[in-house]
């Protein structure tokens, strides 16, 4: 049994224990410190370590920098009038805090640094503010503010330092703070009065005892290094777990600024909170190797359960009369990621994350997780991973890739902040930065309908403001530009519009309007764009491709989404269903079609078996009729036979030279009745005319008489068809030649037809052939020949159109196209009137 894990630690006279028990405490297997081997070989290729010529150059910095201090508070302690030994003893010292003190040591990052001064020195004498030179009076500047400061103040004694620049003070904030550069190294220098006479060399920090009697920004400025202390003592039982501890800092650190995350005062995680969350994951796992105690802190963090808070101890009361954390306040239980330090007097070091940032920070963390649980589970397979990836550690590239936040929100805004000088523009600009995140979760993300809302903490140092803005030179020169990106809830809007304007003025009004002292020319310059109208700066240092580049993977992660594929899918999904129900629809309309067909059809058949059984039973009663009739026709031909054979006898008996049968006396009878018969003289012309040879004329001519046809002269035929009423103007059965039948006369004919016995006639039938060739018109309604046109004429009652080699006009044919340049020629079928 392996022996148990002491985690406790004793610093500045008090014994602290963590606030957690230990979750496990096994060494990592032999698989987890393979699978770290290849954490290592990323490491020690993308998170490089200062190298020593950097950390010397620091070191030599800070010396200077304390010698400088003890100076000044030698030079204020002489001011005051006190002896020399006092002059000698008052002291100064210059504590580091953040990640130099715990040993980070990445390359370009700042140092945080705080001086201790004895109660002899103060504020004033720290910034040099309210200087008045001997012999003269206070002189305003144009904007009724001196800006003179005491040449032996701190703050001037490193303005003037030769290798000091970019100097800025900050006096109006909470916690009063210096930030230049000292030979390329960027240094925040905080002040912390003591209640005590002097400073010795051998000061405790790490003692609650010196925070008695101090003022509110002496607490805040002493916290740095006391937290930092106290996290190096909790992690620092072996010289193995220190590291682990330092290797995953790092990691993390590089992982929070590539995803958007580090910045406190803009309500991400700033560096104490990083080491105060992988102190809390190294508590919890103390012997895991890097890579899985990563692979922890992202699991730890995506499941935390906030607002718990997030604790290396619990907090501890010295009975200071300073205000310490507890959860039971009134004023704790609106903190919504609480992350408490472990010195006294705990304070909440997350104070500025909003829901907003919350919900940010829980989205990478479930990333983090996904991805390097992934990569752990590729890599146990062996044959999933690249091999030159594993070896090379370039596998871990996905979990350090840059955030898509330009391509991630349809909707942002850009807060342009200008100053008139560089120096005015700095220290305007550092006030504002730390007021963007009430406007983004105060203002914005509580009073508008959003589902998303998220501020980028990284600055561009460019002008982006609308075009119409009236800027200096000056101010677009000294401007540094925020992002804010936000997705606007469609269920909760009102109108079509988003209007941000009551916002920015109340942010305007309440926050910015603190700052001292505001001169003319320091404003900020709102701006909205869509995702595609966002500038190229956005896209230069995350994208290969800059814009264009950027537009695609968006493209991609949007096809990609498993929202928008279930949306689709479900989509499809209801038109299908659509389909398949107007095709049921359809297929049970047919089918009523088709038993309606088949009732009428069994109703027809009903129908017609009903007026076939009626047929028959008529049928009967007429076949009983026909017998009696036969009966009676048969009486009479034997009667009529009788006669006809008595006639015969009377025929013979008179001597008729010329016998005829029964038939042909029958057609004579008919013909003598009806006038027909020819007299004698009829016979001879006609037998005449049969000897004289016809011309063809007359053959003609004869042929149309016998056919029934009115034969008149040349002269008489004036008008051609001229005593035919055409059809087509007073209809049809109302045409010459064709009486009008009343309906009862109609009915009569028709049973008198009936009721005659069908005899066969034969119709003479008539074949016109002419010998001259007539062309065939067509007639339009009023009776007149239709042109249909020909190669020289096209007939159109309107003109449609330019016709090469014709032209439109009315000419002897009528309206239409004439060929042009040649003589019009009538057909000779033509008729006009």
């Amino acid at each position: 049994m392996p022996p148990p894990i002491d985690l406790t630690a004793t610093i500045g006279g008090r014994k602290v224990t963590p606030a957690l028990p230990i979750v496990d405490g096994s060494a990592s297997p032999p698989n987890e410190l393979q699978f770290n081997s290849t954490l290592s070989s990323f490491i020690s290729q993308n998170v490089p370590l200062e190298p020593v010529e950097g950390i010397q150059r620091r070191e030599r910095v800070l010396v200077k920098m304390g010698i400088l201090c003890r100076e000044w508070v030698q030079s204020v302690a002489a001011k005051r009038g006190l002896s020399s030994d006092a002059v000698a003893s008052a002291g100064g010292e210059l504590f580091t805090s953040g990640s130099y003190r715990l040993g980070v040591h990445e390359p370009g990052a700042d140092i945080d640094t705080i001086v201790v001064v004895p109660s002899i020195c103060t504020k004033e004498d720290f910034f040099g503010s309210g200087y008045v030179p001997p012999g003269s009076m206070m002189q305003d500047d144009e904007d009724g503010v001196n800006e003179m400061r005491d040449p032996d103040s701190l703050a001037e004694r490193i303005r003037r330092h030769p290798d000091v620049t970019n100097f800025i003070p900050v006096e109006g904030a909470a916690v009063p703070i210096l930030t230049f550069d000292w030979e390329g190294i960027n240094i925040d220098l905080l002040f912390a009065r003591l209640n005590a006479p002097s400073v010795p060399a051998n000061f405790d920090i790490d003692n609650d005892m010196v925070l008695s009697g101090v003022d509110s920004a002496t607490e805040k400025s002493l916290n740095g290094p006391r937290v930092t202390n106290l996290i190096a003592a909790l992690v620092g039982g072996t010289e193995e777990r220190y590291q682990t501890f330092l290797t995953v800092v790092r990691l993390v650190r590089k992982w929070a600024k590539a995803r958007g995350l580090y910045s406190n005062k803009l309500g991400y995680w700033g560096g104490v909170n990083i080491n105060i969350a992988v102190a809390l994951v190294l508590q919890l796992y103390p012997n895991a190797c890097p890579a899985s105690l990563l692979r922890k802190f992202f699991l730890v963090f995506k499941s935390w359960r906030w607002p718990n808070p997030v604790m290396l101890t619990k907090p501890h009361d010295a009975e200071l009369g300073l205000p310490v954390w507890n959860a039971f306040q009134a004023a704790t239980m609106r903190q919504v990621a609480p992350m408490i330090t472990p010195a006294y007097p705990a304070m909440n070091s997350t104070l500025s994350v909003s829901r907003q940032t919350l919900q940010i920070l829980h989205e990478e963390f479930a990333r983090g997780h996904n991805v390097v649980d992934k990569l752990y589970k590729d890599w146990q397979k062996g044959d999933v991973l690249d091999k030159e990836k594993v070896e090379s550690g370039e596998m871990w590239k996905e979990l350090f890739e840059p955030s898509d936040f330009f391509i991630s929100y349809p909707h942002y805004l850009s807060m342009c902040i200008v100053g008139p000088t560089q120096s005015d523009a700095q220290s305007w600009a550092g006030f504002v930065v730390s007021r963007l995140r009430k406007l983004v979760s105060d203002q914005l993300g509580r009073s508008l309908p959003l589902k998303k809302i998220q501020l980028w903490p990284k600055e561009f140092s460019a002008c982006i403001a609308e075009r119409s803005a009236l800027l200096t030179r000056a101010q677009r020169a000294n401007s540094i530009t925020y992002f804010v990106g936000f997705r606007v809830d469609a269920l909760r809007m009102r109108g079509s519009e988003l209007d941000i304007e009551r916002q920015l003025q109340n942010f305007s009004k309440f926050e910015l309007s603190r700052f001292h002292p505001l001169i003319p020319g320091m404003d900020v310059l709102p701006k909205t764009f869509g995702v595609k109208e966002l500038p190229k700066i956005c896209f230069e240092d995350v994208y290969e491709g800059g814009k264009v580049a950027a537009m695609k993977r968006r493209r991609m992660l949007i096809e990609a989404d498993p929202k928008r594929i279930e949306a689709k899918n479900k989509k499809k999904l209801a038109k299908l269903k659509k389909k398949m129900e107007a095709m049921k629809r359809k297929k049970e309309e047919s089918k009523a079609i088709e038993d309606k067909i088949e009732a009428d059809m069994k109703e027809e058949v009903d129908t017609a078996e009903a007026q076939e059984s009626r047929k028959r039973k008529r049928d009967g009663d007429d076949a009983n009729e026909e017998d009696d009739n036969v009966d009676a026709e048969k009486e009479e031909e034997e009667e009529a036979a009788l006669l006809e054979s008595a006639l015969d006898k009377i025929q013979d008996s008179a001597g008729v030279v010329q016998h005829k049968t029964r038939e042909e006396a029958e057609i004579d009878r008919q013909k003598l009745l009806a006038g027909e018969l020819l007299h004698d003289e009829d016979v001879e012309v006609k037998t005449e005319q049969q000897d004289r040879k016809l011309t063809p004329e007359e053959m003609e001519e004869e042929i149309l008489r016998n056919s029934g046809v009115v034969i008149v002269s040349d002269d008489e035929a004036t008008i051609v068809g001229g005593n035919k009423i055409l059809p087509w103007r007073y209809g049809y059965k109302n045409a010459a030649g064709v009486k009008k039948e009343e309906p009862d006369q109609k009915e009569e004919k028709e049973d008198q037809k009936e009721s005659k016995p069908a005899q066969s006639v034969r119709t003479k039938r008539v074949a016109f052939k002419f010998k001259t060739k007539f062309d065939v018109v067509e007639l339009d309604e009023s009776g007149r020949v239709i042109d249909k046109g020909d190669d020289d004429f096209t007939p159109s009652l309107k003109w449609t159109g330019r016709k090469g080699g014709f032209e439109f006009k009315l000419g002897e044919r009528g309206l239409g196209y004439y060929r042009t340049g040649k003589k019009v020629v009538i057909p000779s079928n033509m008729a006009y009137s």
